[in-house]
């Protein structure tokens, strides 16, 4: 069984990823600034503690709980900010706030647990779509695609520079996913996949997808973002 880490875990694709790995037997550390909708699941082989991507003195947390665990098998940067916004009424804060979450939460997060992944280790970054190609449907995201779009440029620059030593790193780009995010977003948008759907491909390709990708960029999507 594999020691992982999730973050963005409180709805929607994170959730259903601690649900699916925890009913395979694996031990989940389960990271959101809301705890309390995974604590409510009682499971005994998952644990989490409130955390924020966007606070430097979280991290302290992660490092503490990792010393009960003397090796990672599995990061999955799941967490992600969204704005929907013009561009033109995008204030340099609101710019910022994406990027703390979406890239500089990533490098950190990842930074955090690189000691403890072995060469057979993976780490999974989700990106979107949008950081491929632009947002070809929904408009009033550069904040957003944009910083999806770095995330890809650093997963294939990680990959890289650790590709003596391990982990594996590879980004999915999302297409558009029924979550709650995608709904406050875009109120009334159908997407075509679920979340529970997408969660059982990642979670199938982060457990095996590093014996055949490293610094790799998927596109998960059967349609535009």
């Amino acid at each position: 069984m594999a020691n992982i880490i999730i973050t963005g875990t409180s709805r929607g694709i994170g959730f259903e990823l601690v649900k699916l790995f925890a009913k395979e037997g694996h031990q989940v550390l389960a990271l959101s600034r809301n705890a309390e909708p995974i604590e409510s699941l009682g499971l005994s082989n998952v644990h989490c503690f409130p955390f924020d991507l966007g606070n430097p003195a979280d991290f302290e947390k992660v490092t503490h709980f990792l010393e009960k665990w003397h090796v990672v098998d599995v990061l999955i940067n799941n967490a992600g900010r969204l704005l929907n916004k013009p561009f033109a009424e995008t204030t340099t804060e609101e710019f910022e706030a994406v990027y703390k979450v979406n890239v500089f939460g990533v490098a950190e997060m990842t930074k955090t647990v690189l000691p403890l992944m072995g060469k057979e280790g993976h780490v999974v970054t989700i990106s979107s779509m949008g950081g491929v190609q632009g947002s070809v449907k929904f408009p009033g995201l550069s904040a957003y695609s944009s910083s999806k779009g770095a995330v890809i440029t650093l997963t294939e620059l990680l990959a890289e520079e650790y590709k003596e030593i391990g982990p594996s790193f590879n980004v999915l780009a999302l297409g558009a996913v029924q979550t709650e995010m995608l709904q406050e977003a875009f109120p009334g948008y159908q997407a075509p996949v679920t979340a529970l759907e997408m969660a059982t491909y990642i979670k199938d390709f982060a457990l095996t997808g590093q014996k055949l990708y490293n610094g790799k960029l998927l596109q998960v999507s059967n349609s535009t973002p």
